[in-house]
């Protein structure tokens, strides 16, 4: 199983006393491996009372149940990876370091204590009886979660409110309620899920999102917060034309956020392509560093 604990990385010593067949040998290309190989994605998701289930027994009681959208399992298993769902009831620094990739999804908002917003709006509901209510657990584990994968190198991709913790973990802060403009945010589609497309987005020259969606994206849209004052080190890389954010990045890291769904677009999503690829290139280079401790 491709699923091993990754360790740190290590810097490179020379070699002594080892032939330079072994090393050529050993000397395998990152990307050519990384396509032969499945990394473990880790996908968070959220949890609530079984009853809240159409059709469920009522005798399950409290009994819970952590759910994501499964879209997310199969448009990453279909680009090559190993989904796994991440309850927040792990540590999440020790669940990392099995993780070659990682996941935030969508859900219910941030609660603005977590990145100095007004607290007043936040409604004291038990998140396990109102899916769409504040999880503060959800949100700690995430957090948490995305500072653990940055520290290890690990790539992230943040799905709409799961770019929006990307943003709140760095330091972000968030707008809570978009105003009524030009541009819908919140769907003019009945049903968002269909993969109709909403608005379209432009990307910055150079940037990760420009190379995986081109100059100018068409995506779906159903989110009424968004990204306001970027977090330590992350800039912003697509917009909508009324200057909402649609796309973060951290320069020299395997990092991005979206803030459409594209696990419910109609094709293959870049974004999702993409964690794959770039986890799979970190358990390949693991694997590399290993085989090269092995010769010394």
């Amino acid at each position: 199983m491709d699923a091993v604990p990754h360790r740190r990385r290590r810097p490179v010593r020379r070699a002594l006393g080892v032939g330079v067949g072994p090393l050529l040998r050993a000397a395998v290309s990152t990307r050519e491996e990384a396509a032969t190989v499945r990394p473990l994605i880790g996908i968070t998701g959220r949890r609530y009372r079984l009853e809240l289930l159409k059709g469920s027994d009522e005798r399950y009681g409290d009994r819970c149940t952590d759910s994501y959208m499964s879209d997310f399992a199969s448009r990453i298993a279909q680009a090559g990876g190993l989904p796994v769902h991440l309850s927040y009831d792990t540590d999440a620094t020790d669940v990392c370091q099995w993780l070659s990739g990682v996941v935030i999804t969508g859900g219910q908002d941030v609660h603005p204590a977590c990145w100095g917003g007004d607290t007043a709006v936040a409604r004291d509901i038990d998140p396990r009886t109102d899916p769409m209510a504040h999880d503060v657990a959800r949100d700690e584990y995430e957090i948490e979660l995305v500072r653990a994968a940055l520290e290890r190198g690990t790539p992230v991709l943040g799905v709409c409110r799961g770019m929006q913790v990307l943003n709140v973990a760095l330091g972000g802060t968030l707008i809570a309620d978009l105003p009524p403009g030009p541009v819908s945010h919140l769907s003019a589609a009945a049903a968002p899920t269909d993969g109709t497309a909403d608005h379209l987005v432009t990307f910055a020259q150079g940037s990760l999102a420009a190379g995986l969606f081109g100059e100018h994206a068409l995506t779906n849209s159903w989110h009424h917060q968004a990204v306001d004052r970027c977090g330590a080190g992350l800039v912003v890389t697509g917009r909508t034309s009324d200057g909402v954010v649609e796309s973060v990045e951290l320069p020299g890291a395997p990092v991005l956020g979206v803030q459409w769904h594209p696990e419910w677009m109609k094709s293959a999503d870049p974004a999702l392509t993409w964690i794959v690829r770039a986890a799979a290139e970190l358990l390949t280079a693991h694997r590399d560093e290993e085989r090269q401790g092995s010769l010394r």
